[in-house]
């Protein structure tokens, strides 16, 4: 079934921003008033010119005389200078008022789109991120938001002011002569379709520009991300190719708008030219012939370049405008994308840390089903579970093996809500999964997972992660648990020592635990460790087993491992083949069965490879 076409498609971004724009909207609209009171103010010295001129020449018929009753010329004058004066104070006023009123929405609008957005790309489902790069949504988290913030900080007033000067000057124009109206506005029609023109042809070269953007960001933050890799198999030259093929796209995709926008000043030049030439002349042959007054005309000529003067700039505005829309339409779809996995509204009742049970009941499971969902375009479906039941009653310690690809990971972001199941029920504590707040469900579980990420920041600031109230008591006993004092003391700052981004200060060992340390910290009720020893030495492999044995005491745990000797003591094996639960008892019980978990064990402890090795040796095939 083909996905319904999305309505916001078709509404212009800048309505769509200003739906979503509530709270800035009465900012939005005087900013609004002001910038077109300071255009209107902004003209008034030309029309005082007019009169001036007209004061001059007609003394005591000038206007001035018949709407004041003023005949003195000289006094005339002085009430021109003081309105010019209350003119220029008033245009600055309101100038300062705009531009204050446009910046400090830019500043504020953008940054509560930025943190809409990033709360909202918090919120998407794991699903969502399977296909996205984060050097992309890093664009559109930054550079999009910025180019939003130049646009309201200079391309909107720059619009409004145009239109004010245009229906102004014109208004002015149709008093005076119409027929001279009609020919200063002669080259608007030319220089609006050629905007329109450049418009349609600018667009699509500005969202290439985005997306190039995208891609050189994605490209350039994964390799930061692979840096070490990079270097190991001294690929620095070659991914700077990359890096390089990617930024000239970037550079292309610029030079061909740049090209198109560069050309619109020139073009539009000339279309002024034309009518401040025919006002020129037409309005000056009225005035010799006596049916146009000079101080209209003198009027008439300034206004003519204040008319179409402005539309120079309509090129760069309008480039302005193009950025700022492309980049409010890639903000805004972020922001409509939906979430599909919210958290329901039941909390665990006990106090914190008491153990819970944890049950998945017929539980299917297949990636690539959210997103065929989400699309209604049929998904390459990679099902990992099918029917699986596993009991973890509170308080025992259960874990989870198999060969790589059965399921056994899936069956932790199931539990933690990363994903929900196609059919069946997990169950956390008797309640299904999907009712519980994810304050409640996740805020209970204590996990460990295969890739040890520490944030950049201090021993103890990594240690707080889950539990910030934490004290320097709790810290030194979680990690005293990990076995991960030792070392930590033993730091250049103990527990206040940077550990580098990433964790990179820090040995591979030392990082795995710290986040069991991590997980400590917040007392959970459930602690999950996904292959937790998969990347330590044989000496951290038996400290983390120690832990295992006193931490699982108080707490219900569920282990996911690869080496099974760290699971010998669970109270229960589960073994996983094709995503459902072939085998399932003690580990003495398992190994006496001689299934699938008795050939495991037996390569792991070494009697098959040596059978294997043996015959190498013999040269038996």
């Amino acid at each position: 079934m083909a996905a319904s076409p999305d309505p916001s498609a078709t509404v212009h971004p800048l309505k769509r921003l200003w739906r979503r724009s509530t709270a800035f909207r009465p900012r939005i609209v005087l900013a609004v008033v002001s910038t077109v009171l300071n255009k209107l103010f902004d003209i008034a010295p030309e029309l005082l010119i007019g009169v001036a001129i007209d004061v001059v020449v007609r003394t005591e018929d000038s206007f001035v005389s018949r709407l004041l009753g003023i005949e003195d010329r000289e006094t005339q004058l002085y009430v021109l200078a003081a309105v010019t004066v209350v003119a220029w104070v008033l245009e600055s006023s309101s100038q300062y008022l705009a531009d204050r009123l446009w910046r400090g929405l830019s500043q504020d609008l953008q940054h509560d789109l930025r943190m809409d957005a990033y709360r909202h790309v918090q919120d998407l489902d794991t699903a969502w991120f399977e296909d996205r790069e984060s050097g992309r949504l890093l664009t559109v988290l930054n550079d999009d938001v910025n180019q939003l913030e130049r646009f309201l900080d200079v391309g909107a007033a720059h619009i409004i002011l145009t239109v004010t000067n245009v229906v102004a000057v014109g208004a002015v124009f149709l008093v005076v002569s119409p027929l001279l109206a009609f020919v200063a506005f002669l080259p608007i029609p030319v220089i609006m379709a050629g905007s329109l023109l450049f418009q349609r042809r600018l667009g699509p070269r500005y969202e290439a520009v985005r997306d190039r953007a995208g891609r050189l960001g994605g490209l350039i933050g994964g390799n930061l991300g692979g840096i070490a890799t990079i270097k190991a198999f001294g690929a620095e030259e070659r991914e700077a190719a990359r890096v390089h093929e990617a930024s000239t796209a970037y550079a292309t995709a610029n030079r061909r708008a740049i090209a198109l926008s560069s050309a619109f000043v020139p073009l539009i030049r000339m279309a002024i030219l034309v009518g401040f030439i025919l006002t020129l002349v037409l309005g000056g042959k009225a005035a010799l012939d006596g049916t146009l007054e000079v101080g209209l005309y003198s009027v008439l000529v300034f206004m003519t370049q204040r008319l179409l003067w402005p539309l120079t700039t309509l090129g760069e505005t309008l480039d302005l405008y193009q950025r700022g829309v492309a980049s409010i339409r890639r903000i805004l779809d972020l922001l409509d994308t939906p979430v599909f996995i919210r958290g329901g509204a039941r909390e665990l009742e006990g106090p914190r840390g008491t153990p819970l049970a944890v049950a998945f009941r017929d539980v299917r499971f297949a990636y690539g089903a959210a997103r065929a969902a989400e699309s209604g375009e049929p998904e390459e479906r990679v099902e990992v579970l099918r029917g699986l039941d596993i009991d973890v009653p509170a308080g025992e310690t259960h874990a989870i093996v198999g060969a790589t690809g059965a399921g056994k990971s899936t069956v932790v972001k199931l539990l933690l809500r990363l994903y929900d199941p196609e059919s069946g029920q997990v169950t956390v504590g008797g309640v299904p999964a999907d009712e519980l707040s994810f304050a409640a469900l996740r805020g209970t579980v204590g996990y460990v997972g295969q890739d040890t990420f520490l944030f950049d920041g201090s021993v103890a600031d990594n240690l707080r992660y889950g539990a910030p109230d934490a004290d320097d008591t709790a810290l030194v006993r979680a990690a005293e648990l990990a076995e991960a004092h030792g070392f930590v003391a033993a730091l250049p700052h103990g527990y206040d020592t940077p550990v580098g981004e990433r964790g990179i200060k820090l040995s591979g060992g030392q990082r795995q635990r710290l986040t069991i340390a991590r997980a400590l910290v917040r007392d959970p009720a459930i602690l999950v460790l996904d292959e937790a020893t998969s990347a330590v030495d044989n000496e951290t492999e038996a400290a983390i087993q120690r832990s295992l044995l006193r931490v699982s005491r108080d707490r219900t745990t569920i282990v996911i491992a690869h080496r099974l000797s760290t699971i010998r003591h669970a109270d229960r094996i589960h073994v996983m083949d094709a995503g459902r639960v072939t085998e399932s008892g003690t580990h003495d019980e398992l190994v006496t069965l001689g299934g699938r978990y008795a050939g495991l064990w037996s390569v792991q402890t070494g009697e098959i490879a040596d059978g294997l090795l043996d015959r190498a040796a013999r040269g038996d095939d």
